[in-house]
């Protein structure tokens, strides 16, 4: 019979030795209970290696396929951009596709007749400054001969630049690139014909693209999803339209004159100016100016002047006087933000960015003014820019404006005085 607990823990406390007897070793089930490894780390060490198996797989895809989705986002606001268009031709009887269709077979006859006058107006300027540059080197050496007390001869010029290594290096990096160059041409065709094709099936299948989305969504999202697509659609066309009018005045405006001043491709350095002046905000007046400067210097320096000046005077009327009223049904953004907004776009997506950055804040601060609260602002001198406590100060035309006033009304009351007198004499008479 074995000893109850009692019995065996009095016989282990009466030890001989006085020590405590080793107990009997655990059961083995005990043991792999306590020590083997827990039945979920296996799948929670297979789903961790799985997640970041997907991870990597999903980052490399989406580094292969940074160039597509560049190009689809490019495609999208393309057709939000001719959307209206569309829609017009839509609702009058024609079809969809036939009408995306004419639409982008008109931007393709002006971007190429465009691009064609500019080409040659390129090559003939071009030319010109090749056939001039025996004439331009002799002037410069004869300044120099005149001014240095120098004895330079175009021949030893000529002779040390054709001799130079800078111009041998020259050559060799430029044959080396000619096929760099045509690869570039290549593959921006290739994107061409991509964005056009995707923008094409986003214009014409529109409808079509709305409901698959729609039929995803509960009914609540449905109108959710409807409304911001008018709002884009709202915003970046208008902001084409509206661009585009701009551009064909700026245009218009700065050919005739170059008209007047007799400078030579009068018609394509308008072109010019009006698209590079409206879609690079802010700054795309003064930039798209330089080549009409240019061109016009060769012609006479003073006209370069003169298209410096018309410049900066027709910048001033565009933003204080024909921008705000075209653009104030449409597209309403303040300056600093479409200039930080180019800046933005282009740091993250290059020129690209730099095209859709201002339709897609304006976009934005539609859905921000759609969907956030506003309330009626505090009538606080401190909001006015004044200092608390302290009633704000009319400003100094203010100032003037009212002296002039209080001036022009004591010169009408004495104007006024004697004519009373002498009527009422005459009546007495």
């Amino acid at each position: 019979m074995a000893p109850t607990d009692e019995t065996g823990q009095s016989s282990r406390q009466a030890s001989p030795f006085g020590t405590t007897p080793p107990g009997r070793p655990p059961a083995e089930g005990a043991a792999g209970q306590g020590v083997g490894m827990p039945r979920w780390l296996p799948r929670a060490v297979l789903l961790v290696l799985g997640l970041y198996a997907v991870f990597q797989l999903g980052t490399w895809a989406f580094h292969q396929l940074t160039g597509l989705l560049i190009n689809i986002l490019i495609a999208f606001f393309l057709a939000l951009a001719i959307e209206p268009a569309v829609s017009w031709m839509a609702t009058r009887g024609l079809r969809r596709g036939l009408a995306a269709a004419l639409v982008f077979l008109a931007v393709m006859i002006v971007s190429a007749g465009f691009i064609t006058l500019l080409g040659s107006m390129l090559a003939g300027q071009i030319i010109k400054i090749v056939e001039d540059f025996p004439d331009y080197l002799d002037s410069v050496i004869n300044w120099v001969n005149t001014h240095f007390h120098t004895d330079l001869k175009r021949v030893d010029v000529q002779e040390g630049l054709l001799r130079s290594d800078w111009l041998r290096n020259y050559v060799q990096h430029s044959a080396t690139g000619v096929l760099d160059v045509s690869a570039q041409v290549l593959g921006g065709l290739f994107q061409l014909l991509t964005v056009a094709l995707f923008s094409f099936y986003f214009a014409a299948d529109g409808p079509r693209l709305r409901r698959a989305i729609c039929s995803v969504l509960p009914p609540a999202r449905q109108a959710e999803v409807l409304r911001a697509w008018e709002i884009a659609v709202n915003k970046t066309g208008g902001y084409i339209y509206s661009r585009g009018l701009m551009a064909l005045i700026s245009g218009i405006a700065h050919y005739i004159l170059l008209q007047i001043l007799g400078v030579p491709y009068a018609p394509v350095l308008g072109v010019w100016v009006g698209l590079v002046s409206q879609f690079i905000p802010t700054i795309g007046t003064y930039l798209a100016g330089a080549l009409p400067m240019l061109i016009a210097f060769t012609v006479d320096p003073w006209y370069a002047l003169w298209v410096l000046i018309f410049v900066v005077i027709y910048q001033q009327f565009e933003n204080y006087m024909l921008q705000p009223k075209l653009t104030s049904k449409t597209v309403d953004i303040h300056p600093a933000v479409a200039f930080g907004s180019v800046i933005a776009g282009t740091a993250l997506l290059g020129a690209v960015g730099a095209l859709i950055a201002i339709p897609a804040v304006a976009t934005l601060q539609a859905f921000l003014g759609a969907y956030v609260k506003r309330y009626a602002v505090t009538d606080d001198p401190r909001v006015h820019g004044h200092r608390r406590g302290e009633p704000g100060r009319p400003g100094l035309f203010t100032r003037a404006r009212q002296v002039w006033a209080r001036r022009q009304g004591a010169a009408q009351d004495d104007s006024d005085e004697p004519g009373e007198g002498s009527s009422g004499s005459a009546g007495g008479q």
